[in-house]
């Protein structure tokens, strides 16, 4: 297989106290793991990089060596530059989403977490939304993420199953996995 433009998503690392990874480390780390042209996006394990492994395949590698390395266990989501194309193309709440900041997008790990969430979108959210794509469910926080009851309902069905960045973040990590 040659290698493809990979995306990691970290859950939960660098966020208060625990779980602390310098992300030059991370870096380092990946190289290490044989991937190329490593590239990390702010501060909070996201990370572009380049992989002849499937992506199902590059979670479980970096997970291990996560806890092996860096002493940190995370749970690792990879998807492909394609499969991120669709995350952007297929979000239909950024029309009413004024503030990228406040719209949640959650990539689903197992293609089952997705009919886990189709309930979700039987309920009136208002002033929020929700709505599912094939690879991740987007939820528009109009009175703010803590305050985000979709947010909540759909944290209460996956727990640590899912890792969710903002749009702001999806659309910087989106950018950087299409420069060549």
């Amino acid at each position: 297989m040659s290698e493809r433009r990979q995306i990691a998503l970290l859950r939960g690392i660098n966020v208060g106290r625990a779980k602390r990874v310098a992300m030059a480390d991370l870096r380092k780390l990946l190289g290490d793991l044989g991937f190329s042209d490593v590239r990390t996006l702010q501060n909070s394990g996201n990370v572009v990089f380049s992989a002849s492994q499937a992506p199902r395949e590059v979670a479980t590698r970096m997970e291990e060596a996560l806890v092996l390395k860096l002493g940190v266990g995370a749970r690792v989501t990879v998807l492909d530059a394609e499969q991120l194309d669709a995350i952007v193309e297929e979000n239909s709440l950024q029309a009413q989403a004024d503030d990228p900041a406040r719209l949640l997008v959650a990539v689903l790990n197992q293609p089952a977490d997705r009919a886990r969430l189709e309930p979700l979108l039987r309920q009136d959210w208002q002033p929020e939304a929700f709505a599912l794509g094939r690879w991740a469910a987007y939820i528009w926080c109009a009175d703010g993420v803590l305050a985000s009851r979709a947010a909540a309902a759909m944290g209460k069905i996956l727990g640590d199953a899912v890792t969710t960045r903002n749009w702001g973040t999806i659309s910087k990590l989106h950018a950087l996995a299409r420069e060549a």
